[in-house]
């Protein structure tokens, strides 16, 4: 039979005293793929990913992690997990957190160095390692964290906001690092407010707002459509009106811009403006960022 998903739950639910944490979270993430778990702060993300990791029970509801039920001590030794907020002990170096992990996770005393070297190497960590943690600057500890994540090869990695201390070419190579985990087969979880940032590397993502999933899928099939900035001139206002059947246009009389429009039928579109007497100087295809649907989603909610 086909290995069961990384990841599965059935409306989840968590509240505390009267207060709803999260509402009935649904979602599937298969093997080898990176997903996105997003939402403004206070969306019940953290929750989420506590619940799924076994750290808190659920109200209600039902999950697996791995094809084993939430919570399951066996299914935690195959799970690697990057809280958003962790300190190091400042005085020791990397080598010797990465040990006391090891140990933390159990893995066989033979196995240490070996696993140490690896995922040094995967963070581009190596010529720090024996370094004091204090000496290290916010994006070196971010990765610090990472490599603590990947100790043991799980087979399903939480990252909760990855790389929100991180500058420019830190996030790329996170991204590097996270495309290279899932090449091997491994899934990630990832918890994040940095749209952008997801938009790159994630296979599959699910929007919660107020603790309950807006919308959820692949990328390809949530960014319906985009929009298409066209300069034009020599167009009265009703041949402007009759460009409707493309899309919402808004005009400001120099640029039209077309709203929910497939870039197949760009052309089409220029066509028509052409055969209707008008000249175009430019034309500025944009594609719907997640940003732009994710606003259009909670605006649907409000």
């Amino acid at each position: 039979p086909p290995p069961s998903p990384a990841i599965h739950c059935v409306e989840l639910t968590k509240s505390y005293g009267g207060s709803l944490a999260l509402a009935g979270l649904t979602m599937t993430v298969p093997r080898g793929e990176i997903f996105g778990f997003l939402g403004p702060n206070g969306a019940g993300k953290t929750t989420g990913v506590k619940l799924l990791l076994g750290l808190v029970a659920p109200t209600s509801g039902e999950g697996s992690l791995l094809g084993r039920p939430l919570g399951d001590l066996e299914v935690r030794r195959r799970v690697g997990y990057m809280p958003e907020l962790f300190r190091y002990q400042p005085w020791l170096s990397a080598r010797e957190v990465l040990g006391v992990h090891c140990e933390l996770a159990r893995l066989p005393r033979s196995a240490w160095r070996l696993e140490i070297d690896r995922v040094l190497r995967t963070v581009d960590l190596q010529e720090r390692a024996s370094a004091r943690v204090g000496t290290y600057s916010k994006g070196m500890q971010q990765r610090l964290g990472l490599a603590v994540a990947l100790l043991g090869q799980p087979e399903v990695v939480f990252l909760d906001e990855p790389t929100s201390a991180l500058d420019p070419v830190g996030r790329h190579d996170v991204r590097q690092i996270l495309n290279g985990l899932r090449e091997q087969g491994t899934a990630v979880f990832l918890n994040s407010h940095l749209l952008s940032e997801v938009e790159m590397v994630c296979d599959r993502v699910a929007m919660v707002d107020h603790g309950r999933v807006i919308a959820s899928g692949r990328l390809d099939e949530l960014l319906s459509g985009g929009s298409c900035r066209v300069r034009v001139s020599g167009l009265d206002g009703r041949q402007r009106a009759s460009l409707q059947g493309f899309g919402t246009v808004e005009d400001d009389g120099q640029w039209l811009t077309v709203h929910g429009l497939e870039a197949e039928r760009i052309p089409e579109l220029v066509e028509r403006l052409v055969s209707l007497g008008g000249r175009v100087y430019a034309v500025e295809p944009r594609h719907q960022s997640l940003e732009d649907r994710f606003l259009e989603l909670l605006g649907h909610q409000a």
